[in-house]
């Protein structure tokens, strides 16, 4: 074999382990970005830009959100409509499949939240409508969907009176803010740790018994204001 013959054939074994070297490196995945591309999830301290993007979706969202919450609903109630119902008997009866509830309310604590529930009561709201939660310590009920999503919003109105066994609340988000303006619900025993948290507009004169004797399902056949 003469010298153009080696050279040629050393070539040939140098070309070889280059190809088999390559081909290899890729199975392996050893394999590395073209120049000038750059994988930014690999490099420490970056961030990719569709996380990126949608945390600043997000903060927008939640910005909107808190400005909502710092702007209450308008009261759906003018001063002569408000005054009607702050002077006229605060004494409201809650129809139930298990016997009556009579409650005493709150219109001088808790006027808005008062004119709004003897307003729905008149108007036959709340009729057939169901106690949807019912705990050891509470029932609730007058969501128009029976889902405890349902109803929608006005401002709270917290006062000094305490939620001791009977006292009469409304169902709220919890936001200090706004409440639900159709939910409403009784206490079983004291929860004093719902004080200044959530609106107390009233509370059960007559009919604890039936208040304990609620179970979930059960109707609100009526509630009438006398």
């Amino acid at each position: 074999m003469n010298k153009a013959q080696i050279a040629i054939f050393v070539a040939i074994i140098i070309i070889f382990g280059i190809v088999f070297y390559v081909t290899q490196a890729g199975y392996l995945g050893l394999n590395t970005p073209q120049k000038g591309t750059v994988n930014i999830s690999q490099i420490p301290g970056q961030m990719n830009f569709n996380d990126q993007n949608q945390q600043q979706t997000q903060a927008q969202q939640q910005a909107q959100q808190q400005q909502q919450r710092q702007q209450p609903p308008t009261i759906p109630f003018d001063k002569s409509t408000l005054e009607s119902y702050k002077t006229a008997s605060a004494t409201a009866v809650i129809s139930t499949s298990k016997g009556d509830i009579t409650l005493a309310l709150y219109g001088e604590d808790a006027p808005y939240t008062v004119a709004n529930f003897i307003k729905k009561a008149k108007d036959g709201f709340y009729k057939n409508l169901l106690f949807h939660r019912v705990e050891d310590w509470v029932i609730q009920g007058g969501d128009p969907l029976g889902t405890g999503t349902g109803g929608g919003s006005m401002p709270v109105e917290f006062n000094d009176h305490s939620f001791t066994t009977g006292a009469l609340g409304v169902a709220s988000t919890g936001d200090n803010v706004t409440q639900n303006d159709a939910q409403f619900f009784i206490v079983k025993t004291d929860a004093t740790y719902l004080d200044h948290k959530y609106t107390n507009f009233g509370y059960v004169t007559e009919g604890m018994d039936v208040v304990n004797k609620i179970t979930i399902g059960d109707k609100i056949l009526g509630i009438t204001i006398q």
